[in-house]
């Protein structure tokens, strides 16, 4: 198993194991998907780590790097989409890659990572609380647009 950030051949791979989140249908390779994507590779504050097995992404997270005025101009990041294969949970996959990504962040000098989840199940809730984020300093708050 390894853990990294993803390449430009990791297209399929990534969007496949999406479908696992919320029910994701698999895009069209059209124009604005790819403009996305090859964005995505060229922005050196977003950052998509996977866990691949043996060529296959069966874990992943997104990191970004948000540029920052307060806290002496420290960066904070901000954790989305963490998803691991079905078939492949419970075996520290996810928490690889929460742990690479601060591993980012603490390398571009945050100051903290912040995670929000939609799920209200108990155990994805001690699992972020065991991969070291709380619940109890922030409160969030979403607008769906």
């Amino acid at each position: 198993m390894i853990i990294r950030e993803i390449t430009d051949k990791d297209f399929d791979g990534l969007l496949k194991l999406y479908m696992q989140l919320h029910d994701n249908p698999f895009p069209a390779k059209d124009e604005r998907v790819m403009e996305v994507w090859e964005g995505i590779l060229n922005d050196e504050n977003h950052h998509i780590i996977v866990a691949d097995e043996d060529g296959t992404i069966v874990s992943s997270c997104v990191c970004v790097i948000i540029p920052n005025l307060t806290r002496g101009q420290r960066p904070y990041a901000f954790i989305e989409n963490v998803i691991t294969d079905k078939d492949h949970r419970k075996n520290g996959l996810a928490k690889a890659c929460l742990n690479y990504a601060r591993d980012i962040a603490k390398s571009k000098n945050c100051y903290k990572m912040m995670l929000l989840t939609g799920s209200k199940e108990e155990s994805t809730l001690k699992f972020y609380e065991q991969a070291g984020y709380n619940k109890n300093d922030k409160t969030a708050f979403v607008q769906w647009l």
